[in-house]
């Protein structure tokens, strides 16, 4: 773990890959994750814990069953544990996400993973 600040603008700039999480730092168990998205991701549930969303840049749509949450850039918003979820943006966002270390970016349940959609619990920058 670092002792010196993040540049959240430098760490968005060390990588490219779209809905691949990279870890940037972490809190008690929590990490607190950067992305790059555009496209879809991918109807998800995580069962056991909230997901909390914070955009940086550009605007992300959050799909519930019910309706949908369109968040600007600057908005946060947190979608319930056992809540299913497909996080998307026409036009590309970057956004910040704390979940519980070892979280899956899938959740417990979802559709079938397509190729763009990393399936891991984040990357380490």
């Amino acid at each position: 773990m670092s002792t010196e600040p993040i540049d959240l603008h430098t760490a968005l700039a060390s990588f490219d890959a779209l809905w691949s999480p990279r870890v940037v730092t972490r809190v008690n168990d929590y990490d607190v994750r950067i992305a790059k998205v555009a496209g879809e991701h991918v109807w998800h549930t995580h069962e056991n814990t909230d997901e909390f969303f914070l955009v940086l840049d550009g605007e992300l749509t959050i799909a519930l069953r019910d309706r949908e949450v369109v968040l600007p850039r600057g908005a946060v918003f947190v979608v319930p544990r056992g809540v299913e979820h497909r996080p998307s943006s026409a036009d590309g966002a970057s956004i910040l996400m704390f979940e519980p270390t070892g979280t899956s970016t899938v959740g417990d349940r979802h559709d079938p993973v397509p190729d763009h959609v990393d399936a891991t619990t984040g990357h380490a920058l």
